[in-house]
């Protein structure tokens, strides 16, 4: 869906590009908004229990965007937290045995055999490897647990919920789709006589309808490959030229007023 978007986009690009380029300045360029969404899923299956954000939302960083039913996992975890807190104990034991004996063993030579000595140790070295089994577990089980909550890497707006609460959601799928500010960008088309002229970092300003002023925008993408204008705008004056796409960025405070689709002209500076 988005790759066909982007299609039409570009499309819609170039052609006011080449129907429009007669009427603007040298320096002007037809380009639109463009955004590259955020889809947050959990790894693992279950049903949404929790919602506590709507299309529309502006979240903050860690901020709740979810949570899936997780009683299976709350079970694991708190199993997981009582075995190993006993197998903990059980080597606190075995090394307390084991530093006794090897006492006994190094200051009075024949008070204990050496096989006592080395059946102290074997205890100790299984306690102690079991107890590391047991830790992994843990993690693994707090891994599972904190899986069925998910958060707002990042400041973002919510462009979409893609599931309502009690709903099964399958693992991997999203549930919420952010456009963060950063992720907001303008993007235009040039013909290659104007691509010399254009650099990474150089200050762009970006204009619409209704704007009450431009908006600056840095250039942080050039296109290494070139494209044609689509073949039914082909006309004496543009049939032979090749443009190449142009990306530049916003400020956050910027991009929170600009919406992706949305067309504008662009000025070199």
């Amino acid at each position: 869906m988005k790759t066909i978007l982007n299609v039409m986009l570009t499309a819609l690009a170039a052609a006011i590009f080449s129907c429009g380029c007669s009427q603007k300045s040298p320096n002007t360029f037809q380009g639109y908004i463009e955004g590259e969404y955020v889809y947050i899923a959990s790894p693992l299956a279950g049903t949404l229990t929790n919602l506590p954000v709507a299309r529309g939302n502006s979240v903050t960083n860690g901020q709740l965007l979810f949570e899936l039913e997780r009683g299976s996992e709350t079970t694991a975890l708190d199993a997981a937290k009582k075995n190993l807190e006993q197998a903990k104990a059980s080597l606190t034991l075995s090394e307390s045995t084991y530093a006794r004996r090897k006492e006994l063993r190094d200051g009075n030579g024949e008070v204990i055999s050496a096989e006592e000595l080395d059946q102290a140790k074997s205890k100790r070295d299984a306690d102690a490897a079991q107890v590391q089994s047991l830790q992994a577990a843990l993690d693994k089980a707090k891994w599972s647990f904190d899986q069925k909550q998910q958060f707002a890497p990042t400041n973002a707006f919510v462009q979409d919920t893609l599931y309502r609460q009690g709903e099964f959601i399958a693992a991997g799928n999203p549930v919420v789709v952010l456009l963060p500010p950063a992720n907001i960008k303008v993007r235009f088309f040039v013909p290659e006589t104007i691509l010399p002229q254009i650099k990474i970092g150089q200050s762009v300003s970006v204009s619409f309808d209704g704007a009450a002023k431009p908006f600056s925008a840095t250039v942080n993408f050039i296109s290494t490959q070139n494209e044609f204008t689509p073949p039914v705008l082909y006309n004496r004056e543009n049939r032979a030229k090749l443009i190449y796409m142009i990306e530049a960025g916003f400020s956050p405070a910027d991009a929170a007023q600009l919406r992706p689709g949305q067309p504008v002209d662009v000025k070199l500076q």
